[in-house]
């Protein structure tokens, strides 16, 4: 089933100039991606995206960090693009993220993890919204 999941590439990668490297291990695992854009986050627009993390004690630091520089948020989709993508990521810390993975190549400590993923595609569906609208997505059925 094709699924589609948010990929933002976080400020570290972006300033470390990662952004086309990363872009191209997704599209060399058959995940397409269907839009794209540069932006940078306010501290209150990071808190509202993350909002489902707000009671956690990494939040303040979450939210000050994504806020810090330019990110790169992107559609992907494919066949279980969700899990597809997650695997690719590898884990939050990653110390524990496999050879090959993103985050095992690219991610400085478990905050500045290079990039960040939807976990389900009802997630994915929310955080998607959050960053590109109906007509960005134009002329890709779901």
């Amino acid at each position: 089933m094709h699924y589609r999941t948010l990929c933002l590439i976080k400020p570290d990668a972006v300033e470390r100039g990662l952004s086309g490297a990363i872009l191209d291990m997704i599209q060399n695992s058959d995940l397409k991606i269907i839009a794209m854009k540069m932006l940078r986050l306010t501290q209150a627009e990071a808190e509202g995206f993350y909002t489902v993390h707000k009671e956690r004690p990494f939040f303040d630091s979450l939210t000050r960090y994504m806020s810090s520089g330019p990110i790169v948020a992107a559609v992907l989709e494919g066949e279980d693009a969700v899990a597809r993508y997650r695997a690719l990521m590898g884990a939050t810390n990653p110390a524990d993220a496999q050879d090959g993975t993103i985050r095992k190549r690219y991610a400085v400590d478990v905050e500045a993890n290079a990039v960040h993923g939807s976990d389900a595609p009802e997630t994915a569906s929310i955080e998607i919204s959050y960053f590109f609208s109906a007509l960005d997505l134009a002329g890709w059925p779901a």
